[in-house]
């Protein structure tokens, strides 16, 4: 369904360029919904929530008419995995990780309209009902199978409960619905050698019967739709081409749980809808609960019903075939919704070169991150470095360098140096601009455009260019600052450093509206300091170019708007990382509830354990966690660099034979390659022993 076009208005800009700008635009943006299992880490962040948000805000400051929805996906089975993990209750699970994730999302600046969740009633009743309206359109199979079933844990497993041999590729890790290696569409009977989750046994094929969704019946209409939107991209358009070309296949929609949505129909005891035909639906489910929660409960109608409105889902390149397949085809059969206009989906972020791992605990959780910094660097670091066209690396160090030259000594000196040397030299008001010369001139023109650059990159869905355009602003503001000299200028001419200096607060105010999108906390404490009316997030995007602050208006004193970030805190952070891989992963607090997360003996295999020698050990300098040890493991000598340094002495370490994992993918610690893991255990009052062995076992010796 392809909404009609849509009438354009006209804004003329002060230095007289004119722009085409769309007039309230009626927007529905919708970020995956997250399982309820686990807290965010700053993968998530990357991938669906930070760039939706830059989005929304973006098109809130155009004026358009945008809502912004989102909520906990509580019926899959990660939620009952870990659940039986944790020897408790799925509702204790869904309930612990909601409020959680719900908080951290308000911490980190995510400015949803409705964050809801798939365990309320208005999700169970809009599941229902679409399931139901396409029942009774006969669209729905129904067919006897053979399912896994596990018979020491009395059920039949669920895809994602039955992992094996990929049939395509050969991954050993492919789940029952899919391998994400090559993206194949599994069924779970296709796995080599198939091994429960539950138990880690072999499951046995049982007969059972479900309904099925025909997408094969869907893929020319698919197709044709795929084929009017060539402006998606590269990533998102191969991947859904690449399962059309495969053939779609008919998919299962019911499965025999306890944990879900019932299946509305007799016979059907037993049986619950599908997570992933019921999850999507819950950004229609949210948005009916945010239109009873404003006092209009049919509102919801006006963006789903609506072929004037503009539904962007933001995901993960993980969720791809759901939201740019699965989704559309669920949407054309119940008819009268509006399809995804775009599906912006990012690759994967990685953190110090390895892939974020929460099984390992290998993750920088998002609550962890805001108990010991702002939000704003952060969103700053991960929307510069986007994963949006192929995988991307989060590092500590990027992290700080990025922080320390980018945001301290660009944008934060550009605002400090001028709103400092107004203080002291204009007694904090905002001198006029009188007889302008060619570079304030030219100044006025780079601001006016200013807010046009940012929205080309942002209308794209290219966060990192829009990012850079407004960081650009910042540039030539320094630029512009060197070249009047006005330290020099304030003793000869004072009347023309006041325009200098009137220039100054023109882009500090422009630079404040631009930066709401990327950095909204850092946006509000910049125009309180400008003391101007209102909130950075309620102007208008189309003015954010013009000087509209007057001569005589009174400044609030001045104050850093960035903080330096010392090297001592980003050691330790990278501590802190390497020795998190020790502990089970939790909730981002490493609070442990119920049992052990368990591995299977072919997980186990995977790590090579090997006895290795100190050869010698000294503190890493300027790190007083640190120890740079040299191991011999056979024949080969290593440096490991490990977070020692309060527990033992480098002498006490030389000569001793210690079990260190060494296939672990090297990583750099304060500049140092660590090459492997030495294997410790800590007591509950934090007393720790290295796991050594007594006799002359020779080194390189495989721990078994």
């Amino acid at each position: 369904m392809q909404p009609r076009r849509r009438k354009l208005g006209r804004f003329k800009l002060s230095q007289g360029k004119i722009y085409n700008l769309e007039k309230n635009k009626k927007i529905l943006v919708t970020s995956a919904l997250p399982y309820a299992n686990g807290p965010l880490h700053i993968g998530h962040i990357a991938g669906a929530y930070l760039p939706a948000d830059i989005y929304v805000r973006y098109n809130r400051l155009k004026g358009n008419d945008v809502v912004y929805i989102c909520g906990s996906d509580e019926h899959g089975v990660a939620i009952t995995i870990r659940a039986e993990q944790d020897g408790v209750k799925p509702t204790d699970i869904i309930d612990r990780f909601h409020e959680l994730n719900k908080k951290s999302f308000v911490r980190f600046g995510i400015s949803f309209d409705n964050y809801s969740r798939t365990s309320r009633p208005v999700h169970h009743e809009t599941a229902k009902e679409f399931f139901k309206d396409i029942y009774d359109k006969n669209i729905l199979k129904k067919k006897k199978e053979k399912q896994f079933y596990d018979e020491n844990a009395s059920m039949f497993l669920p895809d994602r409960y039955v992992e094996g041999t990929c049939p395509v590729c050969k991954n050993q890790g492919a789940r029952g619905d899919q391998c994400e290696k090559c993206g194949s569409d599994l069924d779970q009977t296709e796995l080599i050698n198939p091994i429960s989750k539950l138990t880690g046994e072999t499951p046995v094929l049982k007969e059972t019967s479900h309904w099925y969704f025909p997408l094969g019946d869907f893929q020319g209409k698919l197709k044709d739709y795929l084929d009017r939107h060539p402006e998606w991209k590269e990533n998102v358009r191969n991947y859904c081409y690449g399962w059309l070309k495969q053939g779609l296949r008919d998919r299962a929609v019911t499965r025999d749980l306890s944990w879900g949505i019932p299946v509305p129909l007799d016979g059907a005891d037993g049986k619950v809808i599908y997570v992933w035909f019921e999850a999507v639906l819950g950004y229609i489910s949210a948005t009916k609960e945010w239109a009873k929660q404003v006092g209009q409960p049919d509102r919801w109608k006006d963006y789903w019903q609506n072929p004037e409105c503009k539904l962007v889902n933001f995901i993960g390149k993980d969720n791809i075939v759901f939201h740019a397949v699965m989704f559309p085809a669920i949407l054309m059969a119940k008819g009268d919704y509006i399809l995804p206009e775009n599906v912006p989906a990012n690759e994967f972020l990685n953190l110090e070169g390895q892939k974020i791992s929460t099984s390992r605990n290998f993750a920088i959780w998002l609550d962890d991150y805001l108990d010991r910094f702002p939000p704003d660097p952060l969103r700053y670091m991960l929307a510069a470095n986007a994963p949006e066209n192929k995988d991307s690396d989060f590092s500590w160090k990027d992290f700080q360098t990025r922080n320390n030259s980018e945001l301290v000594g660009i944008l934060g000196n550009f605002v400090n140096r001028s709103m400092t040397f107004l203080a002291k030299n204009f007694d904090n008001t905002v001198p006029p601009a009188t007889d302008l010369d060619e570079m304030d001139r030219e100044l006025l023109k780079r601001i006016a455009t200013a807010p046009q650059s940012v929205s080309d990159a942002l209308e794209k869905f290219e966060v990192r260019r829009a990012l850079k355009a407004f960081m650009d602003v910042a540039r030539d503001a320094n630029k512009y600052f060197n070249d009047k000299e006005p330290w020099h200028m304030v003793k000869t001419d004072k009347v023309k450093c006041g325009v200098t200096m009137n220039m100054c607060i023109q882009i500090s105010r422009t630079l404040a509206i631009l930066m709401v999108p990327f950095m909204p906390y850092s946006a509000e404490k910049l125009w309180k300091l400008l003391n101007l009316n209102g909130d950075a997030a309620g102007q208008n995007w189309a003015t954010a170019g013009e000087p509209k602050v007057a001569a005589g208006h009174k400044l609030n004193p001045p104050e850093i708007l960035f903080t330096k970030i010392e090297d001592g805190v980003i050691e330790a952070e990278m501590a802190r990382l390497n020795d998190s891989q020790k502990k089970p992963e939790s909730d981002g607090k490493k609070e442990k509830t119920g049992k052990s997360n368990l591995i299977s003996f072919d997980e186990f295999k995977n790590v090579d354990l090997r006895i290795a020698k100190v050869l010698s050990a000294e503190k890493v300098e300027k790190a007083d966690k640190l120890l740079r040890l040299e191991v011999e493991v056979g024949e080969e000598k290593r440096q490991i660099i490990a977070g020692l340094a309060q527990k033992f002495s480098a002498e006490d370490l030389v000569g001793k034979r210690v079990v260190i994992v060494a296939n672990l993918k090297p990583a750099k610690i304060r500049g140092l390659e660590s090459q492997g893991m030495l294997l410790a255990a800590e007591d509950a009052n934090g007393e720790m022993s290295l796991v050594t062995v007594e006799n002359e076992i020779a080194t390189g010796a495989k721990v078994k």
